[in-house]
């Protein structure tokens, strides 16, 4: 005798025909579909009259036959539309070859000109002058003469406080200057 979990058995799911055609309208319409890991979900959020397990196993049943590709990310399913699965719909739903889903549709916008990308207008360095501004002057001008409060053997630039270091309670190692983890250079 073996037990009931065990046994491994195929179960077919009724799903209302009315319900089907939505979410394949949906489906073709958008060229994606998500649903949440969620059987107990009474409501898909994008199709309300369907129920999410419904979304789940229909989403399965195409990806099982090619019609769809899946994704899963934190508790989430992400189908994509194959050309298998839009020539499938086509048919299903009775539709004319030029219509297409949305995800293969040409957007009616240009490309966004954001940082680093061309704008289709040329060479985006040459607008600007090259990265840094063309003829902008990069290096410090020759009068450029730095000052460093306390000079030879002063605080180092921590507020005169001397020896100690700067920081509060004399937690400064002794030494000036520096960065990282290391002690700075040896005294001279």
């Amino acid at each position: 005798p073996i037990g009931a979990s065990q046994c491994t058995r195929r179960i077919n799911m009724l799903i209302p025909k009315k319900t089907r055609k939505e979410v394949y309208r949906y489906l073709f319409k958008e060229g994606v579909l998500v649903a949440k890991d969620d059987s107990q979900l009474a409501k898909h959020p994008h199709v309300p009259s369907a129920k999410n397990l419904y979304v789940i196993q229909m989403m399965r049943s195409f990806k099982s036959r090619g019609y769809v590709t899946e994704t899963k990310s934190w508790q989430w399913f992400y189908w994509y539309l194959t050309n298998e699965g839009i020539e499938y719909l086509r048919e299903y739903l009775n539709l004319s070859e030029d219509v297409v889903p949305n995800t293969l549709k040409k957007s009616k916008s240009g490309p966004r000109g954001g940082f680093g990308r061309d704008r289709g207008d040329g060479d985006f360095r040459r607008e600007r002058g090259g990265f840094r501004g063309g003829d902008k002057q990069v290096a410090p001008s020759g009068e450029f003469k730095p000052s460093f409060r306390g000079g030879e053997g002063g605080s180092g630039g921590y507020g005169g406080r001397g020896v100690g270091g700067g920081r509060p309670g004399g937690f400064g190692g002794g030494r000036t200057g520096g960065f990282g983890r290391g002690g700075g250079a040896p005294p001279q």
